[in-house]
């Protein structure tokens, strides 16, 4: 056997279990560090509540002396109707789904059903699909010639709102193991007292690129404790701040070819205030197909469907930004 032949296509239900729920949804939801909202009824709203700063009043033996009531913001994440496209050599495509069989414990692969084919070829575009949407989504900006250029991405929308907004940011010239730290505090000291006031809730993060990560990592590393030491044997584990993790956004291979937002960044922010969504049910045409072409002798994969990200509060960001 050297192609695979048998067609797939998902629709309804099947798209929504089969292939994007299992990488958008519970794991790989924690693995983004940010919410995903997915197949929330559109259009789908982004919303934060903040509640009163004091609701204790003196106690009376009759009447209504309560606060106000809590406040909601609501903001509207922009969908896009997206389009994926995949095609192999059928050799080349075998061999793909081929060497990910090899990987299971489970597989005998002198005996290939099936159902264990169409799984392996699933995982393949699924998380294709799943890199392609998890770069736009921080890196996205619709007015590039080509791409990443499906929707907008976190920093294309918060850079645009900098100056509206009144955003705090730091621009800097570059990140080394003596300055990084220095970078990190600047961006926190920006930030605004709401951003802070809120760290003991557990959801800030530094989202940063991987100078950033990488400097931050080895000037922990070099310093001059057992800290440091076991550090140096064991690797730092998780990278934290101020007791805030500090997120590699694992952007290197894409900021060499789309810098036009800039080349590194340290983003703070609630993961709350970030939101990516996803649709695969309000809007007809969604779909994931894949078939194998004898004109051509290739096997294709095509997906379609709706994706969008925003944030929500302007005041619990604070960006740190090389151009």
């Amino acid at each position: 056997m050297s192609k695979i032949e048998n067609s797939k296509t998902y629709l309804g239900r099947d798209l929504e279990n089969i292939f994007f729920r299992p990488v958008f949804a519970d794991e790989g939801a924690r693995e983004l560090g940010i919410k995903v909202m997915y197949n929330m009824p559109a259009p789908t709203r982004l919303h934060f509540w903040h509640r009163p700063d004091d609701v204790l009043r003196k106690y009376a033996s009759a009447g209504w002396t309560g606060s106000n009531s809590a406040e909601r913001y609501t903001k509207t994440i922009e969908l896009h109707r997206v389009k994926a496209e995949m095609s192999y050599s059928a050799d080349e495509y075998f061999s793909l789904v081929y060497d990910s069989l090899t990987q299971s414990a489970l597989t005998q692969l002198d005996d290939l059903t099936g159902t264990e084919l169409e799984a392996a070829e699933t995982a393949l575009f699924r998380n294709a699909i799943m890199e392609s949407v998890r770069a736009t989504m921080w890196l996205g900006k619709t007015a590039r010639a080509e791409g990443l250029n499906t929707f907008d991405g976190f920093l294309c929308r918060i850079l645009a709102d900098v100056e509206e907004q009144d955003i705090p940011v730091e621009v800097y010239e570059s990140v080394t193991a003596d300055t990084v730290e220095a970078r990190l505090k600047s961006v926190w000291d920006n930030a605004s007292e709401e951003l802070r006031s809120i760290r003991s809730e557990g959801q800030l993060a530094f989202f940063v690129t991987a100078d950033v990560f990488g400097a931050y990592e080895d000037s922990l590393e070099a310093a001059e404790n057992e800290a440091a030491y076991y550090a140096r044997q064991n690797g730092p584990g998780s990278l934290m701040y101020k007791g805030i993790p500090v997120i590699d956004m694992k952007l290197g291979g894409y900021l060499t070819k789309y810098y036009d937002l800039g080349v590194s960044f340290v983003l703070l922010t609630d993961r709350r205030n970030l939101a990516l969504a996803l649709n695969t049910s309000d809007f007809p045409g969604s779909e994931v197909r894949m078939w194998y072409n004898p004109d051509l002798m290739e096997n294709r994969q095509r997906a379609i469907f709706m994706a969008g990200c925003d944030y929500l509060l302007p005041e619990l960001v604070s960006l740190g930004y090389a151009k």
